[in-house]
């Protein structure tokens, strides 16, 4: 199994905006094979962001590849923009392959 997160630092009040993409996007993933979850997690609200981070869990880290490779892919982050001003720098990726 693999665990694919991203990190996002998002301005103060621009919280509900953000999660509104996420909510409203079309994201493909149950077409993609090896996809198991995801969640949208939010993290605690400091003076100079709120942190929020995108979980996904695959089949293997190969399933998750093939994913950021596919045309679903393509599709689902051509339509996820926020508006500008909500996210703070680039998210920052992590990949984890499950141990236990």
């Amino acid at each position: 199994m693999y665990i694919a997160m991203n990190r996002f630092r998002i301005a103060p009040g621009r919280e509900d905006a953000f999660e509104a993409v996420w909510r409203e996007r079309t994201s493909y993933l149950d077409t993609v094979p090896g996809f198991k979850e995801f969640h949208l997690l939010r993290g605690a609200a400091g003076e100079e962001f709120t942190l929020f981070v995108s979980h996904s869990v695959w089949a293997s880290e190969e399933a998750f590849g093939a994913w950021t490779r596919s045309e679903a892919f393509r599709k689902a982050h051509g339509q996820a923009r926020s508006p500008e001003g909500t996210v703070l720098g680039h998210p920052q990726f992590e990949g984890f392959r499950v141990v236990l």
